[in-house]
């Protein structure tokens, strides 16, 4: 069975995903076989493997780290919020129903000889599990019922470092109340901490690290510097939604549902040195960009009354009647059609049907079963703006309980108003350039004044720059001493 190395932390976003992507990369230039591995994962950002199954995108992008495809087993449970206090549950990859969290938090443990075959069938394969702990140990209230943070930890004897979020201030406190909050058995496995995402003079550290030492009984690992990587990141804490709104030569506006999901899928967009992407919430903060794309989400008949009820509705219906390119992408693309119905609530909405925006010749109803399946293929007779789609590949994944009652091709077009069902449909090679190139030749920009990029390789680059930024602010040595429980 494989050695296995735990990461958790002090709270949700202090790093532990991108930790975790970072070893895994780092096991991988050291010659192991490595795989990610998360119990349970709350997420609205997922991902539909080449079997159909359904995972969040944080063990994507580990397993993309280490150098392997993604599989539902790095993810056995991943929780969908569909409101402020419900989640579709899915297990290894297959939605197994709503739940209130209370309900949910009762029954958990009956998912445990799921998640445990998925781990153990991982562990045969590969050398080395790195697992990542969800939000907080520390959280007291929940830690009865815990199969992610220590209680997932003793059931398969892994060793664990605690990680700290010093760019928002209070690391110290933060890493030594998470320790003094454990029960004894529990700190007995942490046997490192590591403060994260620090800027500046590392000797400025030294005299709190020593006495960060003296508390927790356990020895500081490291300091990993705060590091730009272009990495996907999985939830709607992404750093992505507080950038400054600086237009660029291009702009793009995304519109930030309250239940926006899998929002990656314009990150090919950014790429781009003089094109801005910016998520927009509020009409004042709209203006006039060159493309509006309506996200996926998990509600989308109750983000189509939010969208309704903010003013943002109108104003996208001023913009596509003034040319502007508008582009839908699952949840947002059935917005734009002219109505939505769900007569068996499935998503619970408290509303049978809808009118959607009215932009595309289409109706859309919900059905129990959801469609979650890899897609690929070519675009054909592509017409409006974006004809020169026509012919070139794309490739992605569906994951959505609507059914449009028509048989509709990737991509639907009304004039200058696109919409389709596939998630990374940008990603291919050549799409998301000949749509930036058709918003250069309509505002009439130079195209090369854009700059373009090889998606695969910078990725590459990305998990390597993480690597390397990783390895020089840990003790590897010390790392590996924990890995064979030599700490």
């Amino acid at each position: 069975m494989a050695k296995n190395i735990m990461i958790q932390g002090t709270m949700s976003n202090a790093g532990k995903s991108l930790l975790c992507a970072g070893l895994c990369r780092i096991f991988k230039q050291d010659g192991y076989r490595v795989a990610p591995f998360k119990s349970q994962n709350m997420a609205l950002n997922s991902f539909i493997t080449e079997s159909g199954g359904e995972m969040g995108r944080a063990q994507v992008v580990q397993a993309e780290a280490a150098g392997i495809a993604p599989d539902v087993r790095m993810n056995p449970i991943l929780l969908k919020p569909t409101t402020d206090v419900g989640s579709q549950v899915i297990v290894n990859g297959v939605a197994y129903g709503n739940m209130r969290a209370m309900e949910y938090s009762k029954r958990k443990r009956e998912f445990i000889p799921d998640v445990m075959e998925a781990y153990n069938s991982l562990a045969a394969e590969n050398d080395i599990i790195v697992i990542e702990g969800a939000g907080s140990p520390a959280e007291i209230n929940l830690k009865q019922e815990d199969i992610v943070n220590m209680g997932f930890a003793k059931l398969v004897d892994a060793p664990v470092l605690l990680v700290g979020d010093i760019d928002r201030g209070g690391v110290f406190a933060q890493l030594y109340g998470t320790v003094a909050l454990l029960e004894e058995d529990e700190k007995a496995r942490i046997k490192g901490t590591i403060v994260n995402k620090f800027r500046g003079d590392r000797a400025i550290l030294d005299p709190g690290l020593d006495t960060l030492e003296a508390l927790c009984g356990v020895p500081v690992v490291g300091v990993v510097p705060y590091v730009h990587v272009d990495i996907d990141e999985e939830d709607s804490l992404s750093e992505r939604f507080y950038q400054p709104q600086t237009r660029k030569l291009l702009d793009i506006a995304v519109i930030r549902l309250p239940r926006i999901s899998n929002f990656t899928d314009f990150s090919p967009f950014e790429r781009y040195e003089n094109v801005s992407l910016r998520y927009v919430d509020k009409v004042a903060d709209l203006h006039n960009p060159d493309m509006i794309l309506l996200p996926g989400t998990k509600s989308t008949i109750g983000d189509l009354m939010w969208l309704r009820q903010c003013g943002l509705e109108a104003a996208i219906l001023k913009a596509a009647s003034a040319g502007t390119l508008v582009f839908g992408i699952c949840g947002g693309y059935q917005m734009l059609g002219k109505s939505i119905c769900d007569p068996e609530q499935v998503e619970a909405a408290g509303v049978t049907e809808i009118a959607g925006l009215g932009l595309l010749d289409m109706n859309t109803v919900f059905r129990g079963e959801k469609m979650q399946t890899q897609v690929s293929g070519h675009f054909e007779n592509i017409p409006g703006m974006l004809s020169g789609l026509s012919g070139l590949a794309y490739e992605g994944y569906e994951i959505h309980m609507g059914r449009s009652q028509q048989k509709l091709p990737p991509l639907t077009n009304n004039q200058n108003v696109y919409g389709s069902y596939v998630h990374g449909i940008f990603d291919a090679p050549q799409v998301a350039q000949t749509i930036v190139h058709a918003l250069c030749t309509q505002k009439g920009i130079d195209f090369e004044s854009m700059g373009s990029f090889d998606l695969h390789e910078y990725k590459q680059q990305q998990y390597d720059k993480l690597a390397d930024a990783v390895r020089s602010g840990l003790d590897m040595d010390y790392v590996y001493r924990v890995l064979n429980h030599q700490a």
